[in-house]
């Protein structure tokens, strides 16, 4: 459960800042990433490339995503 100050930043939140803005974002995919990445690939059945770095893992995984339909947030 959330209170009213977190909601009220939630705008201004980085969790949802573009890839193409973090500061590690040319650094190599992380573990977590590469892992989930191969899950939504073998689902997509599509390739793996081992070689992304963090911001282009998060967008492969957003294009993954919705390619399967995993990963969807419900609307309220």
């Amino acid at each position: 459960m959330t209170d009213k100050q977190t909601q009220a930043l939630h705008e201004q939140s980085n969790m949802e800042k573009d890839p193409s803005q973090w500061v590690t974002g040319d650094e190599p995919m992380t573990g977590a990433q590469r892992s989930y990445l191969k899950t939504l690939s073998e689902e997509a059945k599509q390739p793996v490339d081992e070689n992304l770095s963090k911001a282009d893992a998060s967008r492969r995984i957003d294009e993954l995503q919705a390619e399967t339909g995993r990963g969807k947030e419900q609307q309220h």
